[in-house]
């Protein structure tokens, strides 16, 4: 109960301050954080996650409707409650679908550069409600700048000085008070100095301006009224808000079980992320995910169950019914202040630095992906941080790890060495592959083995050892055919060592390994040595002075 209601304490500043970056009537944060937040409990699989409004959600809603429709219009919360729709049946379909193994393959990179990105954008729009200063939120990054320059000496002091009280407090209070809900404290703190500031001066000298009042505290049924145009103009941001949603929540609740022991069923993750998005629809809510601070909070508590978030949820509806009328009572000015603060803990300094030292392919998905939400449509910037991440990815598993292997008398007899300075038999090549050979990877191999072959022209016989090969496709199957037809054709030979059963079933299915033929198939070197030095040419092998084999050196003493 205490972790829930500590939850709730903190979702309800974060639900105004998330509905007022979408650009919806506040209240739809503060529903966004009650029924969804039980549906993603009740149907997850994480103990800790609590799902409901974020902040990089809420600004790729925002960049996406703010074109279709004026923010906080009848039209434009129609608009959020089809893509919340949308979303949810996305979501759930790829439950269902199995796919939960798609976010495996969208690099963390992606999530660290586009919060860090949404962070900067925050800032940018929040300059006009944390200065006082009239200056339109649309346009790009650049000409809102511009223009805040240009209005530097319009700016706001009685304004200025509630926000940055806000955040301030908000600093001090999570820094020094932890365990208190100090995002509310600053909230109520900042509301209070500009209440002074307009009891001292009044409201036409302060200009503190206050937010609208919630319509209704108890969260209201509402059917998105689903349009083919609607769906056609929405699919593309639809899917682009799928894949991010379910990628923070999926990386929040693994990060989660990372420290607790867990585990996560993704695809049961999906559904249950997709039933909630559903259901938010319906109950007047919009998109959610996974909240990386309410599930931190959550743990620390420290909640033992899923009940936790349950509950937080339905405290979190009957905060809302006795504090809603007093929200009509709280500046802009605070909410830009909580933004402020909200803004600066999305930049993860320590994920990014850590990228930076340690991985260029992470480093270029990162910086792509902050890049893009600076510059480009935040739906376009998602896209292209997944597209970069799978292409590196695949630029890298289609480069299986090929290594030549000979026997190493530093150690025990038939104990094996990539080590190139080492001599090799002149009459059997002996290769290692790490990797799958699909489609992508045959080249790369392909090339590998024309390599060997112009090194070392003499060795008619090839033996892989194929441990390290996990999966294989028509292309790769018929690579290794391909090698086998012309090793023979040479009057050499080919040969497997260590054939997994997975490998040797499609390799069957796939009508190669008839043509590999299955003699030339070992389950150990030993053996696979054995076999094969009976089949070499013992004319070249006396000539040989490096014996490279037990068997050679058995032969020799005969």
């Amino acid at each position: 109960m205490y972790a829930a209601l500590r939850v709730s304490m903190f979702a309800l500043p974060q639900g105004l301050a998330f509905a007022s970056i979408a650009g919806l009537p506040l209240e739809y944060g503060l529903y966004a954080g009650m029924l969804p937040t039980i549906i993603a409990a009740l149907f997850g699989t994480s103990h800790c996650l609590v799902s409901g409004p974020t902040t990089t959600v809420s600004i790729v809603i925002f960049s996406v409707l703010s074109t279709y429709a004026e923010p906080g219009s009848a039209d434009y919360i129609g608009l959020a409650l089809i893509l919340t729709l949308m979303v949810g049946f996305m979501q759930l379909g790829l439950g269902l679908a199995k796919m939960g193994t798609l976010v495996n393959f969208i690099s963390h990179a992606v999530i660290i550069g586009f919060t860090a990105g949404a962070a900067v954008l925050i800032l940018v729009t929040q300059l006009k409600n944390f200065f006082g200063m009239d200056i339109s939120n649309m346009g790009h990054l650049h000409q809102i700048l511009i223009y805040f320059i240009g209005q530097l000496k319009t700016i706001n002091w009685y304004v200025t000085a509630v926000a940055l009280a806000t955040a301030l407090s908000g600093i001090a209070l999570k820094r020094y008070f932890p365990r208190f809900p100090y995002m509310l404290i600053a909230l109520l703190l900042g509301s209070a100095l500009a209440a002074l500031f307009n009891i001292w001066l009044g409201a036409n000298v302060s200009k503190i301006t206050l937010v609208a009042p919630l319509d209704n505290s108890w969260p209201i049924l509402s059917l998105p009224d689903v349009s083919f145009d609607s769906l056609k103009n929405l699919s593309t941001s639809a899917l682009a808000l799928t894949l991010l949603a379910l990628t923070e929540a999926v990386s929040v609740a693994r990060s989660n079980a990372t420290r607790t022991g867990e585990r996560i069923r993704t695809n049961q993750e999906f559904i249950g992320q997709g039933l909630a998005n559903i259901s938010a629809s319906f109950f007047s809510a919009y998109v959610i995910s996974g909240s990386d601070t309410r599930t931190e909070i959550n743990e620390k508590s420290p909640a033992k169950t899923p009940l936790a978030a349950i509950f937080s949820g339905i405290f979190l509806l009957f905060i809302v019914l006795m504090l809603g009328p007093l929200i009509k009572y709280l500046p802009h000015a605070a909410l830009a202040g909580i933004l402020i603060l909200v803004a600066w803990g999305l930049v993860d300094f320590k994920a990014i630095i850590h990228i930076l030292y340690s991985s260029k392919r992470e480093t270029i998905i990162m910086g792509a992906t902050f890049f893009s939400a600076l510059f480009l449509e935040l739906e376009v910037a998602i896209f292209i941080g997944i597209l970069l991440s799978l292409i590196l990815y695949l630029e890298k598993v289609s480069k299986p790890r090929v290594v030549t292997r000979t026997p190493d008398p530093r150690l025990y007899k038939n104990a094996f060495s990539s080590d190139p300075r080492l001599p090799q038999c002149p009459q059997l090549g002996m290769l290692r592959i790490d990797g799958s050979l699909f489609f992508g990877s045959v080249d790369h191999v392909q090339l590998k083995l024309e390599d060997l072959e112009k090194q070392m022209p003499r060795q008619k016989h090839l033996a892989i050892e194929a441990q390290g090969i996990n999966f294989v496709d028509i292309a790769g199957g018929e690579l290794l055919q391909q090698e086998a037809e012309r090793r023979e054709s040479r009057g050499g030979g080919f040969y497997m060592i260590h054939v997994k059963q997975e490998l040797w079933d499609s390799l069957d299915q796939f009508g190669n390994l008839d043509k590999i033929n299955p003699n030339h198939v070992f389950q150990s070197k030993t053996a696979a040595i054995k076999g094969i030095y009976n089949k070499l040419d013992k004319s070249i092998c006396n000539q040989c002075p490096n014996r490279i084999f037990k068997e050679c050196s058995l032969e020799y003493d005969k």
